[in-house]
């Protein structure tokens, strides 16, 4: 008899969001909506319910993020009921964006993630402003979200700490002031808030510390609401990481297909999923993902796409 599955985790893939933003406007005839959208498909079908497809950032950084792409892959997809696709906007042009085709909840139902750094230096890389201008714009676009149902989940990247090129040192975070970030973003309406190891900088020791002292300033507060997303050059330290955050609670946690993917600011690459499912499924964690389905998959983007595209 079979091993009872004894918990569960979200496993949210970022494959076509994260890999997308880094595809050159050379290789975008490989890296087509239409692929896109199918894969977006397929990972429906493998029992993903949670995916990161769309950013709707300007086109001159991810040019794979074209508006008219965007509108195809939306197209392709339609509103999926039961399936949380989640669409990136860093600013109030990439809201109107999402507004204009009709990501909304009164369209394709799309999720809106907004994000921004828990390290001063990397908002400034990211995003071209200090923290507490893109924190204002956000309170602005989530009221008006807020008064048009669209969903919203939230990102702190650098929550680990940043390689500051022009120091040439690790920033450390404040932990505090990533507390008082998730208070605010709870309160904006987002239904969850994601930490990320933007560049991969923590070991799961000094994951689990400062994941362990964000919680226990929390005092348990939204821990089921809390995820993990770690970039990491190396796909078995991710998944150290990981086993280190699901130990601590957190049962949220992002990947990408084959470990492909990374911030535009020169982030490492991402945990693989089909490891991810593995992992968790021979630790009999629920994902409801089918992993001989995922591991196909994995196989044939890797073959079909991460083989034939030159990414730095």
């Amino acid at each position: 008899m079979a091993d009872k599955k004894t918990d569960s985790v979200t496993i949210t893939d970022v494959t076509l969001r994260e890999f997308g933003q880094n595809v050159p406007g050379t290789h975008l005839h490989i890296f087509t909506p239409g692929i896109r959208a199918r894969i977006a498909s397929e990972l429906i079908d493998a029992g993903f319910r949670s995916l990161e497809v769309l950013s709707c950032i300007n086109p001159k950084v991810a040019p794979a993020m074209h508006e008219d792409a965007l509108r195809k892959i939306s197209e392709d997809l339609g509103r999926v009921d039961g399936v949380n696709i989640i669409t990136l906007v860093p600013n109030l042009t990439g809201y109107k964006t999402f507004r204009s085709l009709g990501l909304g909840s009164d369209g394709y139902n799309h999720t809106m993630g907004v994000f921004f750094s828990a390290v001063e230096a990397h908002n400034l890389s990211n995003l071209g402003r200090p923290i507490e201008e893109t924190v204002a714009e956000y309170r602005t676009i989530l009221m008006d979200a807020s008064l048009r149902h669209i969903r919203v989940v939230a990102y702190i990247s650098a929550a680990f700490g940043y390689m500051d090129p022009e120091r040439g040192a690790v920033v450390k975070a404040d932990l505090r002031e990533i507390n008082r970030h998730i208070d605010l973003l709870f309160d904006f309406g987002s239904r969850t808030v994601t930490l990320s190891d933007l560049q991969g900088v923590a070991g799961k020791d000094e994951t689990a510390r400062i994941l362990e002292t964000i919680l226990d300033l929390r005092k348990g507060r939204d821990r089921d609401r809390i995820g993990y997303h770690p970039h990491h050059v190396s796909g078995d330290q991710a998944l150290a990481n990981s086993k280190a955050a699901f130990d601590l609670g957190i049962r949220r946690f992002d990947a990408s297909l084959g470990g492909t993917g990374g911030c535009i600011t020169g982030a490492p690459g991402n945990q693989p999923t089909e490891r991810l499912v593995q992992f968790f499924g021979r630790s009999a964690i629920e994902t409801g993902v089918d992993e001989k389905g995922v591991f196909s998959l994995a196989e044939r983007v890797s073959i079909e796409l991460h083989s034939r595209i030159p990414i730095s």
